[in-house]
């Protein structure tokens, strides 16, 4: 495994948030020359690259993993798309989770679900249910997302507080369902011995 494939892979795992210098160098354990040059090579191979769709932007002091110019016709028609309008399970999820927490960051949803929702946190962006909230204060300065008003219509809500409860819908699962899932066949058996 080479340094420039774990640069990419970071690079793609931060997601749009990008990723600082010096956090790269610390996670690469190598020198932070070192790293800017393995960024720069790595972007040049996209750049000369036609079959290649990506690009490495440098925005302020963060590095993040996007697309090429030549691709934006297509993504924005498929932004734009009516099969591109349903959200995924994990857009809903992702949803949720803004919605009861807020303000939260990118990374605090990650935690919650277990897995990484930068592409989640995207789409909802752009399908403007949720929006920047502002940025936590200290190092990387993360971005806080919230929901939008466009949220409160989509849902008919008037405020957050007519988000259903979630110990009552806690309590109704928990009501329906059996503790023990394998209690009945337990029994069965021991009946039939």
């Amino acid at each position: 495994m080479s340094k420039l494939n774990q640069l990419e892979a970071m690079l793609f795992v931060v997601g749009d948030e990008g990723i600082g210098l010096e956090e790269l160098s610390y996670l690469l354990e190598e020198p932070t020359p070192q790293v800017y040059q393995a960024i720069q090579s790595l972007n040049q191979k996209y750049q000369s690259d036609e079959t290649s769709a990506l690009n490495i932007l440098e925005v302020g002091n963060h590095f993040v993993l996007t697309t090429k110019k030549e691709f934006a016709p297509l993504l924005k028609k498929y932004a734009q798309s009516p099969m591109s309008n349903r959200l995924s399970q994990a857009a809903l999820e992702t949803l949720a989770i803004i919605a009861y927490k807020q303000p939260i960051t990118r990374v605090e949803v990650d935690d919650i679900r277990g897995v990484q929702s930068s592409g989640s946190v995207q789409k909802l962006v752009a399908r403007q249910l949720v929006e920047e909230k502002g940025r936590v204060e200290g190092p990387g300065r993360a971005i806080l997302y919230g929901t939008t008003d466009y949220f409160m219509d989509y849902f008919g809500l008037k405020s957050l507080e007519e988000l259903p409860d979630i110990q009552s819908m806690e309590d109704d699962l928990s009501e329906e369902l059996p503790t023990d899932l394998f209690f009945n066949r337990y029994e069965e058996e021991k009946e039939e011995n």
